[in-house]
């Protein structure tokens, strides 16, 4: 079949191409810049922004199936920034599924939609979205995800996958924003308490797409819901970082701030970048403190259940092949 992936030269959309060219289907891909490594794998690529309405319908004509990926992630930035991509991008990709009858859309969401600043232990597709957020990318995220679930009809089925904290090679977010900091001598633990947190390593993120994708259809048990997605096996949160550094043969964190310091600094610091206009974002944010100082790890059996899925490759698997990356050329 054909599929669109939207952010298809990224990390999880890149996964995802791959997985798809592997198969057999024909793929392409929506992004704003060029990669030729998708021209080496046959990918047709439209080059647009979401919120470029027609470029969006014209990039989904002639499409089975649209796996949208593509997201303005971030712990900081303009909220009509985040909007413009990740809610206004959603309206365009839903108007154009339903011009071109397009029947099948996979949404990537992510667990922050329902995370209110408190302990998640074992949460499952039950929590609902909090009353506020502390940062714009979950926010437009969640404001997102609604529109998708709510087109779900028997023109157009939908789905919406949260992958936790995705890790491995070519990760351009998560492991670089963190090793540079444990590099700067900048990483901080926040609090001492034991934190409990899922991960997903790529590919098992990227199955799991293909896996909504192969069974969503109108009136299927998945259609119109959304599902975590996690390697199923929560880790220690500072354990787990700790493991990365010494994969990068960095030391570990050692130093430690409280957690309501971290929560209050996180605000000042926000005050201060907003009302100065400084460049950048903020050494520490309450998004942060929070992510970094509260348990969050989900219940995947609903998927598993529904979508058939389940982690093909382990906890350790993927930090083997993590290690590979990492380890300086000799």
């Amino acid at each position: 079949m054909k599929v669109l992936v939207t952010g298809g030269g990224g990390f999880l959309g890149g996964a995802i191409v791959r997985l798809l060219h592997q198969r057999g289907d024909t793929v392409r891909s929506l992004t704003r810049t060029h990669y030729p490594w998708l021209d080496e794998l046959g990918v047709e690529q439209t080059l647009a922004d979401l919120a470029d309405a027609a470029a969006v319908a014209r990039a989904v004509e002639g499409c089975e199936l649209v796996i949208h990926t593509a997201a303005k992630a971030g712990i900081w930035g303009r909220y009509a920034d985040f909007y413009a991509t990740n809610v206004l991008g959603t309206k365009n990709i839903l108007a154009a599924c339903r011009q071109h009858g397009v029947p099948r859309l996979v949404y990537t969401s992510t667990p922050s939609v329902v995370y209110g600043g408190k302990d998640i232990i074992r949460g499952d597709e039950s929590l609902p979205y909090p009353p506020r957020y502390s940062a714009y990318y979950p926010q437009t995220k969640a404001e997102a995800e609604r529109l998708v679930l709510a087109a779900n009809g028997p023109e157009l089925a939908t789905v919406a996958l949260r992958p936790h904290l995705i890790f491995g090679p070519g990760d351009p977010h998560l492991i670089p924003r963190l090793l540079e900091r444990a590099r700067q001598g900048r990483l901080r633990r926040i609090g001492r308490r034991a934190v409990q947190v899922d991960v997903t390593y790529i590919d098992n993120a990227a199955y799991a797409h293909l896996d909504a994708a192969d069974r969503l259809q109108p009136h299927a048990p998945c259609a119109g819901k959304a599902y975590f997605i996690t390697n199923g096996q929560p880790v220690d949160l500072w354990d787990f970082i700790n493991r990365i550094l010494e994969l990068a043969q960095l030391p570990p964190v050692t130093k430690t701030i409280p957690a309501w310091w971290a929560r209050t600094l996180g605000t000042l610091c926000e005050t201060a970048y907003w009302l100065l206009r400084l460049p950048g974002e903020p050494p520490m944010t309450r998004f942060v403190a929070e992510q970094l100082s509260t348990c969050h790890y989900f219940d995947i059996s609903a998927a598993h259940r529904d979508l058939g899925y389940y982690p093909r490759l382990t906890l350790e698997e993927g930090l083997q092949r993590l290690a590979q990356h990492l380890r300086p050329a000799s």
